[in-house]
């Protein structure tokens, strides 16, 4: 059964904070993104401000156990406004003493000048979009620094930040075996306890998807792309990393609390343009939704407090459906108990049999074969309604 119990105030709550423009738009990412000539950053400063103070009614009390700037380039903001918003948090709920405060940033060297002043405002973790080592790479994915100005960034952040991770995007058109175990063997030697690794992907309304449909490039093929992903665990492995998640690698201790948070199912909120969130109102989970315009937000936010386009309880069949597509995601993958009136028991057998599900009575738990399946898998295991 899903829980549909409100949570108590000692239950945790995850902060997303979003900063929606970057200085391109790269051709891979559908992310609510933008490029704007000019921001004008006292309104947007006093914004986020008057979102968060409002997001702060619907759940108040709460222990705030991670904030998370994204984006966008967050890194591209001024670094007191997220000094502001990190103190208003403070100001609006009791915060674990431990809070995970992330920044996304870009490791071109206008930004990485500031991560001092980040450190200052009160960020404890760096999250950093690399994406490659290669010149080449780099270019093909759009990237606006060079592989030299990657390199640079990580050693600012290693110099000013315990924690940070970066991500690199591989299966990359051509990419063979040796050259990725070639790059991520480089890349580890630069990690301190954590990194993203992404399978490039194909998403709609992206310049990728219309180059790709029109032949521009073509994709490692099935097995390709399944020895890339088990040559990344075995290597990560051996350099003390486990695949805590499906994309994400990480030392014991190194997680990502944040992205834990949407992982386990507990309640977040969303601040900014396109922010999503999650949270129990009245015994109710629900979904809230900010509108993607950041104008229109702006505007919104500034007539009546908040830019949510929609705040809508959401079904016991959703909860389920959300819980077993987050869920499955991460290693120890989820109780059976918690989605068992949901999930079709003779498919949940077949998937075992296939080599898809460990063979676990008490929880659904991805084979290394499953999880390059998952949007499958959790489509397959979900009962017909």
């Amino acid at each position: 059964m899903i829980d549909d119990q409100r949570p108590t105030t000692k239950d945790p709550l995850a902060v997303y904070i979003h900063w929606p423009f970057c200085k391109a738009k790269c051709p891979y990412c559908d992310f609510n993104s933008h490029v704007r000539d000019r921001v004008d950053f006292s309104a947007w400063k006093k914004a986020l401000l008057t979102e968060l103070e409002h997001m702060a009614t619907l759940a108040p009390e709460r222990i705030v156990t991670s904030i998370f700037f994204g984006g966008g380039t967050p890194s591209l903001m001024p670094p007191e406004i997220a000094e502001a918003a990190i103190a208003r948090v403070r100001a609006l709920w009791p915060c674990d003493e431990n809070s995970e405060i992330t920044l996304e940033a870009n490791p071109t060297s206008v930004e990485a000048d500031t991560f001092p002043a980040f450190k200052q405002a009160g960020i404890n973790r760096l999250s950093i979009g690399v994406q490659s080592l290669r010149p080449e790479a780099l270019k093909f994915l759009g990237r606006e620094h060079s592989a030299d100005e990657a390199m640079q960034a990580l050693a600012l952040a290693r110099k000013y930040f315990e924690r940070y991770s970066f991500d690199l995007i591989y299966a990359r058109p051509g990419h063979t075996p040796q050259e990725w175990e070639d790059e991520l063997r480089e890349a580890l030697a630069l990690a301190r306890g954590h990194i993203s690794l992404y399978q490039l992907t194909i998403e709609e309304n992206t310049a990728f998807h219309t180059a790709y449909a029109k032949g521009a490039f073509t994709l490692p093929d099935e097995e390709t792309a399944a020895q890339l992903y088990e040559l990344t665990t075995r290597i990560t492995g051996e350099h003390g990393m486990t695949a805590y998640e499906v994309s994400n690698y990480a030392a014991p201790g190194h997680e990502s609390r944040h992205n834990m948070a949407y992982w386990l199912g507990h309640d977040y909120i969303g601040v900014g343009p396109g922010a999503h969130g999650r949270l129990y109102l009245e015994g109710v989970r629900h979904a809230t939704l900010n509108l993607k315009s950041p104008e229109r937000w702006l505007s919104a936010v500034s007539e009546q407090g908040h830019g949510l386009e929609s705040n809508l309880p959401m079904t016991a069949q959703t909860i389920a459906e959300e819980r077993l597509m987050m869920g499955l995601r991460i290693t120890g993958g989820l109780p059976v108990s918690e989605v068992r009136d949901y999930i079709d028991e003779k498919k949940r057998r077949m998937a075992i049999a296939e080599g898809l599900l460990e063979h676990d009575e008490a929880h659904l738990i991805p084979t290394a074969k499953g999880r390059l399946v998952l949007t499958s898998l959790t489509k397959l295991l979900l009962r017909d309604v």
